[in-house]
């Protein structure tokens, strides 16, 4: 009987989340709660490993001030990522996001900024330099930059204007016909592709589309290594749109943007949130330009696309994804749920 259980039990998975910003931190948050740091709790904890694949093309911010000073990847969404990772979040996570309130060239910058500054000039590597952050803060999973250059964002508008950096796509009120890296040839940090491919479920999402999604997926054989993988793919649609990047976004508009960067039928699944926010919430939202990302599910049919609508919603001035509710979902849906998942019984 026991052996016929153990044969029936699914094996625990590998997990990538490819992102960045605030909405990757939280899913980590997340899901790092189920990671097995042993055999014995493969039941409970049923993630053998999470890898996360974050988007250095920001330059706005402490980050962009360390890049521009001293030439390194911007550290922000990789310490953001660490801290949602890390074993003890109330005391070394809160000295990582410990920001300078005052001081001549300190003023604004946070204590993991400059940590992961330093360690990078130490070991000439910033891949390097983010893998032993990760030890001192004993994270449960692995973070990766998705490229170990220093790349620059670009895009061109409709109005056929290119503009230059991610602070200045974010200002910008155009809409977006294309992003791109400069370099166009950006080379991965290997052990990025090699998460991809021994995946069994890959999350992209949530997060601003055209400056922490489509910038991870722009690097050089990611697309490619997605596109082959034998992972389930599932894209967490944003909840509200983005000022300046979505502006009438649909979710189907999401994905389409994403495959016209990319390919046709990277995504096996698309997560949705059904929770409408609070008139109130939404009167602020609307006043700066949001508003709620509209469904479109019948588009996303017509796209060969599968969803999960759920209540998602967590509401507190702003509106995020509820972090355990999500996790739920994905650990129901996507690691346990045999029927959602295109690796049962691989080898």
């Amino acid at each position: 009987m026991k052996k016929t259980e153990s044969r029936d039990r699914p094996r625990p998975v590998r997990v990538v989340a490819l992102g960045g910003g605030t909405g990757l931190s939280q899913l980590l948050r997340g899901l790092k709660e189920y990671v097995a740091r042993r055999r014995k709790e493969q039941v409970k904890r049923p993630i053998a490993d999470l890898a996360a694949v974050v988007t250095v093309t920001d330059d706005g911010g402490s980050s962009g001030r360390l890049r521009r000073d001293y030439k390194v990847l911007p550290p922000g969404d990789i310490r953001n990522c660490m801290v949602a990772l890390s074993k003890d979040e109330a005391l070394l996570g809160r000295l990582f996001q410990y920001r300078f309130p005052t001081g001549h060239g300190l003023s604004g910058h946070s204590f993991g900024n400059l940590f992961l500054t330093a360690l990078t000039n130490v070991t000439g590597d910033f891949p390097e330099a983010v893998r032993r952050a990760g030890q001192v803060l004993a994270i449960r999973g692995r973070i990766f930059p998705s490229t170990a250059q220093n790349v620059t964002l670009e895009a061109e508008l409709e109005n056929g204007r290119v503009v230059e950096g991610e602070t200045e796509i974010s200002r910008s009120r155009q809409p977006i016909r294309r992003v791109r890296l400069v370099p166009r040839r950006v080379k991965p940090v290997p052990e990025v592709l090699n998460a991809i491919r021994e995946a069994d479920l890959i999350l992209v999402g949530p997060g601003s589309l055209y400056t922490s999604i489509i910038p991870n997926l722009l690097v050089e054989g990611v697309t490619q290594a997605m596109a082959r993988s034998r992972a389930t793919r599932v894209y967490i649609a944003n909840l509200m749109t983005q000022p300046g990047e979505t502006d009438g976004y649909s979710v189907a508009d999401h994905v389409r943007a994403i495959y016209k960067h990319t390919r046709d039928g990277l995504f096996d699944w698309v997560v949705i949130n059904r929770t409408p926010a609070s008139q109130k919430i939404l009167r602020s939202y609307l006043a700066h330009g949001a508003e709620p990302v509209a469904p479109s599910l019948q588009e996303l049919r017509r796209l060969g696309l599968r969803y999960v609508v759920a209540d998602l919603l967590h509401q507190d001035g702003v509106v995020r994804h509820d972090q355990r509710r999500l996790t739920r979902l994905v650990l129901e849906e996507f690691i346990k749920n045999p029927s959602s998942r295109k690796f049962l019984n691989a080898p």
